[in-house]
């Protein structure tokens, strides 16, 4: 419904809409009504001014104060919107500010008792008439919401100063008393009922001897077989640096491997052990996966490629992208190709198998291209387990 909303939204305003997903509102499960059947798709249509979508300071300078125009209307759209909720309430000593799924966590902790006035958040710019309703009329405002606390942040520049701030940051913005929230962590509901004076609930620990159980590369992975003959080979050069990148493989950095030294974003394991090779580090290794290389390090690979960057790139191959569901990757079957295209030299592009009993073999690659003086790609080539454990149930299926 919001989504729809957010298109029509978009359409009226001629602006950008976002719709925002919180962490926990993606791991969330409910029922989810359908409409019964689907609004047609309408005809593709340009603007007859293409300079809004030209982006020079001429055109930027004209459109500015439009923008600006738009903005307050859609204050007002917020104020006035479906998704935004005033519930007065007759105790004034404290009103809530619930943002998004906050709200529910507020709903789960009151009862009909529950008289303090509550503004339930979901459409942004912020609706400020509303908000100043409730701090003319209230001693101090709880703010709840999820992640950083930019609503409360926000408020300071909207709100009367009589009016007490309470949330994640320290109380009313004063240093000298913890938030009211927990500034570390998730928004909980269990956090949201402590806030509100609320006794907090019984909490279950588990058993003492329920053991703990962080998550892992899959047993039979071919990243397991990476990683342990990578370890073998590095451990002959105490100064190694291993740079990945974002994957399934990142679980690298955790036990038995403790492989890799630094994640940043995708595509960052190549540019930063390309940076580290120019500042004199030796060996400097990069690791990434075959779908987040087409993806996100090509252009890196390019950049080591012309200056020749004296590093090893391990591009794990596992012909799938695993990490989200086994998708087909966009590099299956050109991984070597794109490598030859930007630059590397072929001689210094090795392919080899991650298996246990190949580990001999691809540490002996491994330590021959950490002793050549300039830019190696290795692959390791072998199915993502999961797929191939769902492509052998089709085929004695079919």
């Amino acid at each position: 419904d919001m989504m729809e909303y957010a298109f029509e939204l978009s359409e009226s305003n001629n602006t950008p809409v976002l719709l925002r997903v919180t962490t926990r509102m993606a791991h969330s499960r409910a029922v989810v009504e359908f409409e019964d059947s689907a609004r047609e798709i309408g005809e593709i249509s340009y603007p007859g001014d293409p300079s809004s979508w030209i982006l020079l300071p001429a055109n930027s300078r004209k459109k500015y104060p439009v923008v600006l125009a738009n903005y307050r209307k859609l204050g007002l759209t917020s104020s006035q919107s479906p998704w935004n909720k005033y519930i007065d309430g007759k105790n004034k000593k404290s009103g809530i500010i619930a943002c998004g799924i906050a709200y529910n966590y507020l709903r789960e902790n009151i009862d009909a008792s529950f008289d303090h006035p509550i503004l339930k958040i979901s459409q942004y710019p912020m609706p400020n008439d509303l908000i100043l309703k409730m701090a003319t009329e209230c001693e101090s405002i709880i703010v709840m919401e999820e992640g950083q606390p930019l609503v409360e942040e926000m408020l300071s520049g909207i709100l009367p100063t009589k009016c007490r701030i309470l949330g994640r940051l320290a109380g009313g913005n004063s240093e000298d008393m913890p938030g009211l929230l927990p500034r570390i962590g998730e928004l909980t509901p269990d956090s949201v009922r402590v806030a509100l004076g609320l006794k907090p609930h019984e909490v279950l620990t588990p058993g003492r001897n329920v053991v703990p159980r962080p998550p892992a590369l899959c047993m039979g992975c071919g990243h397991r077989d990476v990683y342990a003959s990578l370890n073998e080979a590095l451990a002959e050069y105490p100064n190694h640096k291993v740079f990945s990148d974002i994957g399934c493989y990142t679980l690298g950095a955790l036990p038995p491997f403790r492989a890799i030294h630094s994640t940043i974003d995708m595509g960052a394991s190549i540019t930063m052990a390309k940076g580290a090779a120019d500042a004199g580090q030796f060996p400097s290794v990069a690791v990434i996966g075959d779908s987040t290389f087409t993806h996100s390090g090509i252009t890196g690979l390019l950049d080591a490629a012309n200056a020749n960057a004296n590093m090893v790139v391990v591009i794990s191959d596992n012909l799938t992208t695993g990490m989200t569901g086994g998708q087909d990757s966009a590099g299956t079957t050109k991984i070597e190709a794109i490598c030859k295209a930007v630059g590397v030299d072929e001689k210094h592009i090795r392919v080899v198998v991650p298996l246990a009993k190949n580990m001999p073999e691809i540490k002996a690659v491994i330590k021959e291209e950490i002793e050549y003086n300039g830019l190696s790609v290795i692959i390791p080539r072998r199915e993502c387990i999961q797929t191939f454990k769902r492509h052998a149930k089709e085929k004695k299926n079919a």
